[in-house]
């Protein structure tokens, strides 16, 4: 299928009420106002194809670019291409829910997402630390060094204070992810937890609200969720 028919099907997709509301969460002109949803059944005809997600990205049309994501092969994707990705993710519905999901599919997921949370980017962090979110909740225990991720816990509890706002709620989902998701860490990610108690986050229009780990993760307890693994990363 070629861009200019994608773009077609999107745009027909579009509903008026999804647009204003991806606007008022940072979404800017071009952007239709497709629901995730809808865009399966375009996926089905399409399934991966990652000279077509280039182009869509490639857009800033803000649903091109979240349907690049779904129909993206991660496998072919290098450490450039998820730089470049994340470089264009001008706010966190594409830096979180498209790239950090796209590369959590990718062999070398852990290794740039290390390198984002590293920088001193906002939303590049807020990626990095949603990619472990969303690989700890898919892939096996087996797949991660234990050592690391306590490390990353403690970097996570060090730093939330002073990191940007995207930031905090990325690495208090980390914290409450390993605490429920990845099980060698569960006792350790609860304490860290306790001990840090409520963050606070400020919201664009200067209202404040507050993120608890622990009691995220002991609801999860509450419900038997410990553990839990969803069977796929991308819709």
């Amino acid at each position: 299928m070629e861009l200019d028919t994608v773009m077609q099907e999107l745009e027909a997709l579009g509903k008026e009420r999804l647009k204003k509301m991806y606007m008022s969460n940072g979404a800017r002109e071009p952007v239709f106002g497709v629901a995730t949803g809808e865009m399966k059944p375009l996926f089905r005809k399409i399934k991966m194809n990652q000279p077509l997600a280039e182009q869509l990205y490639a857009t800033g049309n803000y649903d091109a670019m979240y349907f690049a994501g779904i129909i993206a092969d991660p496998k072919a994707m290098t450490a450039a291409d998820f730089d470049r990705w994340i470089d264009s993710a001008y706010f966190y519905m594409l830096s979180d829910f498209v790239v950090a999901v796209t590369l959590a599919e990718a062999p070398i997921a852990q290794d740039v997402a290390d390198a984002w949370i590293a920088s001193g980017d906002e939303l590049k962090r807020s990626a990095g630390w949603n990619c472990y979110c969303w690989m700890i909740g898919n892939r096996p225990d087996s797949d991660f060094s234990e050592q690391k991720l306590e490390g990353l816990l403690k970097l996570a509890a060090e730093t939330i204070r002073e990191a940007p706002e995207r930031a905090k709620y990325a690495m208090n989902q980390f914290i409450y992810t390993v605490g429920i998701s990845y099980v060698p860490l569960h006792d350790k990610a609860m304490d860290t937890a306790l001990a840090l108690g409520p963050v606070e986050v400020v919201a664009p229009k200067g209202k404040s609200k507050y993120l608890n780990a622990a009691d995220t993760i002991r609801k999860a307890v509450d419900k038997n969720q410990l553990g839990f693994k969803r069977k796929h990363v991308r819709c």
